[in-house]
């Protein structure tokens, strides 16, 4: 069973530090995704600034949304789970 976001925080360089409810945190690296549809828009610093978990999604006001499953694979691990 996959772990459960919990929370999701921007930090500089359009990165995001996703927080799961087992304790484990990984960094999602939103770069690549910057010239791609509706996540151009979040090149703007203060609407990246406003993403939100919500129905255990990564969103912005704007409509981009990441599922996190896709994150979890996609991630450096920051602070591995600790069992």
């Amino acid at each position: 069973m996959l772990p459960k976001l919990k929370s999701v925080e921007p930090l500089p360089n359009y990165q995001l530090l996703l927080t799961f409810d087992n304790g484990e945190q990984r960094q999602f690296d939103m770069n690549s995704y910057l010239d791609k549809g509706i996540f151009a828009n979040l090149k703007d610093e203060s609407l990246f600034r406003l993403v939100r978990v919500s129905f255990d999604t990564i969103e912005w006001p704007n409509g981009a949304a990441l599922c996190p499953e896709y994150c979890m694979l996609k991630v450096i691990v920051t602070k591995p789970h600790q069992s």
